[in-house]
């Protein structure tokens, strides 16, 4: 191992590694597949206007999400610690633009995420008869003379889910592993039993294929506007790296379950196109809320509606437990490194998990849940800089293969080097795009960032006392 391995105290509870090849190529495809799925069709229908241009938008991010899998397969192979890419920026480029990521991820990128989640499970439980009571409000509270915060059946519901799945995770890695392997399986047999309905149904037709919308943007800025929407759906398959330090033979494991779930997910997703598509024509996808629901409701009537929301909701679910479970790391990692506070870098001397990390993403997570709405604008400040990050990441490899040759890499990245430019070329361009059509988010977010460089100092002091 090179010299930045952790260290810890004698003595001092650890991180066990409880995580099998199964549980961690469940967390791949668990976490990828969201709602996503469910419902970029209609956006990307919307930007390209053709099945053609849609496919072609899902195939170029599945490949270039596989590129990313294959970078990180290498460097989780090579530094199988807590915190994933907080640990390759921190060894490649130094303490402080390792601490600017986890300061990210900790403080909007994962919490965000998880609000988004349990926000997206209410509104689809709320399809559901029985939770028709879920927008009813609760009280309201006056915040200022003109905003009043009302609380709904609905937050209850999305702090509960936060709080159970967040205890799941701090009673055993173990415990939150099983629950995503069998999440997992039943979110893929949802999905294959969704395309395959809408595939056999006799009121779809082929011909849909050749289908257009003539209302689409169009053109590159069309065509990327669809490819950001896939990589979307594509997001999550990172946050196995965060996970590393609790994966058994990490360095044969972490690539076969990136490798292998990403190309899982990616074979899912075509499928569920291709059966979307048999089922609708181009302009009633681009104009459908939930193209999947329209596409069941076409072979199945209510009954194919149902099915799809069960799935969302499994779906969800998963994710939910993957994004928990892998943010809780980040602050961990951080913290143990002595730039946060030190109780956030301790092991549960029972459970031996980061417990009282994954606690205080929760509470941040519940409160942005409470805000409403104001938590979207957190997320879409926090897509710029999560590209950022990305590109930063993945160069890393290319420092570590530069610095540390005579490094025993027991798994190398396919078709290295060009695999990885690619990608970081590729995530460049995204980055440019998505900087340039949401410039105020984008700003806010390098705003964000560069809030962490005090916090990073007075931190940095502080252990520079301790040292001495």
């Amino acid at each position: 191992m090179p010299a930045t391995a952790v260290s810890v105290e004698k003595g001092t509870p650890q991180l066990v590694r409880g995580l099998n090849v199964w549980h961690a190529t469940s967390i791949v495809a668990g976490t990828i597949i969201g709602s996503g799925i469910f419902l970029v069709p209609a956006e990307m229908m919307q930007a390209v206007g053709s099945a053609g241009l849609v496919y072609l938008a899902w195939f170029v991010g599945g490949v270039l999400s596989f590129f990313g899998a294959l970078t990180y397969a290498e460097l989780g192979a090579v530094r199988p610690w807590s915190g994933g890419e907080y640990v390759y920026v921190r060894d490649a480029y130094g303490p402080l633009p390792g601490f600017l990521y986890g300061w990210t991820w900790f403080l909007i990128a994962k919490p965000a995420s998880i609000a988004s989640i349990t926000a997206g499970l209410v509104r689809v439980l709320g399809t559901f008869s029985a939770f028709s009571f879920l927008p009813r409000a609760l009280c309201s509270l006056h915040v200022t003379s003109d905003r009043v915060l009302v609380i709904n059946f609905g937050h209850l519901v999305a702090i509960a889910a936060t709080v159970l799945i967040t205890a799941l995770n701090y009673v055993g890695i173990r415990k939150a592993g099983n629950f995503q392997f069998a999440f997992t399986i039943l979110k893929v047999a949802v999905i294959m039993g969704i395309a395959f309905v809408a595939l056999t149904a006799a009121s779809g037709s082929w011909a849909n294929f050749s289908t257009r919308f003539s209302g689409a943007k169009g053109g590159i800025a069309g065509f990327m506007a669809a490819l950001v929407a896939a990589l979307w759906a594509y997001d999550g398959w990172n946050d196995l790296n965060m996970v590393s330090e609790e994966i058994r033979s990490p360095e044969k494991s972490i690539p076969i379950a990136l490798i292998s779930g990403v190309g899982l997910v990616a074979i899912l997703y075509m499928g569920m196109n291709a059966a979307i598509q048999r089922a609708l024509d181009a302009a009633t996808i681009a104009h459908a809320a939930v193209p999947a629901s329209a596409a069941s409701e076409a072979a199945l009537g209510h009954w194919g509606i149902m099915l799809v929301s069960i799935g969302m909701v499994i779906s969800m679910l998963a994710t939910l437990n993957g994004t928990v479970m892998s943010g809780g790391r980040v602050p961990f990692a951080v913290a143990r490194d002595g730039y946060l506070f030190k109780a956030l870098g301790e092991v549960h001397p029972r459970f031996h998990t980061p417990g009282l990390a994954l606690v205080v993403q929760a509470a941040v997570a519940i409160i942005l849940v409470l805000v409403g709405g104001a938590f979207r604008e957190l997320f879409s400040l926090a897509i710029f800089t999560e590209w950022l990050f990305y590109v930063v990441a993945a160069s890393t490899i290319f420092v570590f293969r530069k610095r540390e040759p005579q490094e025993k890499r027991s798994y190398q990245t396919v078709g290295y080097p060009l695999v990885p430019a690619l990608f970081i070329a590729t995530a460049a361009v995204l980055l440019y795009y998505t900087f340039v059509s949401n410039l105020r988010d984008s700003i806010a977010g390098l705003v964000v960032i560069l809030l962490g460089v005090p916090v990073y100092l007075f931190f940095a002091r502080q252990r520079g006392r301790v040292a001495r």
